[in-house]
């Protein structure tokens, strides 16, 4: 039996108490998180060491790089010569560099020939190696390490005093084609083939380019291949529609990388020609041609606006590469 209690009797139209509400709880504060002088602390010192690491990034960008990229910019304009101050003349240098300099457009010319074609001659050389180590090839490391060896001395003074060595006049080139009964010439002092020694040397340094299509070719799945055997594909239809079409990123990516570093050459030049360019500007690369004119006859202005030319070929270059590989690049995601 649950006991109530009792309600309080009231008289019948007699007012009943006065109710009170009950009392609103007092409402809680939202505590909002405010970070302490400890954590705040620790952030700052964490910002400090973060631009401690990378200042010596930031020096190198501002002093090696971009001041002296803006001083050139500004010698451009002006005529300089080591030993006196600079003069500014406005657009005179690049005036002279294209209406009345010939031998700076001979330059241009042996440059974009030797770009143009030792370019192609090497990637297909790097690709149809990198194809011949793909085949399950023993000892892959070594060869593959043996291969790259060009790439890394293909650059340095030694090859190329080896290379002026060997197509000369008594060199290895002659002393074979000797054996055949022919009398050889001097290669690397004939004008008509001086700059296809060097074009040679630059398809021999293949190894970085052969590496890479190596790793592209490694990615490319092997059930593509097996269903192309199934279909009757032979080798070659396998290469022209499963291999060169996924690998024309790799193709795309070594064809830019070995552009501007062909339109930059110049110690084969160099040591090749003696230092002149020669015989009969032959072998005159752009680059070694800036620096006759930088550091042999002191047209520092000169050769400034030569260095900035030189920056807006590449770049336009670069530019038309990119644009054109929406046609030819075949990438993974695309339908």
């Amino acid at each position: 039996m649950t006991l109530r209690p009792a309600a309080a009797e009231t008289a019948p139209g007699a007012a009943g108490p006065p109710v009170t509400p009950p009392a609103k709880a007092p409402a809680r504060r939202r505590l909002r998180h405010r970070p302490g002088r400890r954590t705040s602390s620790r952030a700052r010192s964490q910002a400090w060491a973060a631009y401690l690491f990378l200042a010596p990034w930031f020096i190198g960008l501002f002093v090696i790089t971009l001041g002296p990229m803006i001083a050139s910019l500004y010698l451009s304009f002006t005529d300089y010569s080591l030993l006196a101050p600079a003069h500014w003349v406005g657009m005179d240098n690049y005036d002279r560099l294209f209406t009345a300099d010939n031998r700076y457009m001979n330059s241009l010319k042996v440059t974009t020939t030797y770009v143009f074609v030792s370019v192609p001659l090497q990637l297909a050389f790097a690709l149809g190696l990198a194809l011949a180590l793909d085949k399950g090839l023993r000892g892959l490391s070594f060869y593959r390490s043996v291969f790259y060896l060009p790439s890394l001395l293909g650059g340095s003074v030694a090859i190329s005093i080896l290379w002026r060595k060997i197509f000369g006049v008594d060199g290895i080139v002659n002393t074979f084609l000797g054996w055949f009964g022919y009398t050889g010439q001097g290669w690397v002092t004939s004008p008509d083939t001086a700059l296809w020694t060097l074009i040679i040397l630059h398809v021999w340094t293949f190894g970085a380019p052969m590496v890479i299509f190596l790793a592209g070719l490694r990615q490319i799945p092997q059930n593509l291949y097996e269903a192309a055997r199934v279909d009757g594909a032979g080798r070659l239809r396998q290469f022209r529609s499963i291999t060169l079409p996924l690998l024309t990123p790799i193709i795309f990516f070594n064809a830019v990388l070995e552009v501007i570093k062909s339109f930059q050459s110049f110690t084969q030049s160099f040591v090749v020609s003696g230092g002149n360019g020669g015989p009969v500007d032959s072998t005159l690369f752009y680059t070694l041609y800036l620096y006759i004119k930088g550091f042999k006859n002191y047209e520092m202005g000169y050769a400034a606006a030569m260095a900035w030319v030189l920056l807006l070929i590449i770049g336009a270059l670069t530019a038309v590469n990119f644009l054109m590989s929406r046609f030819w690049v075949f990438y993974g995601d695309d339908n």
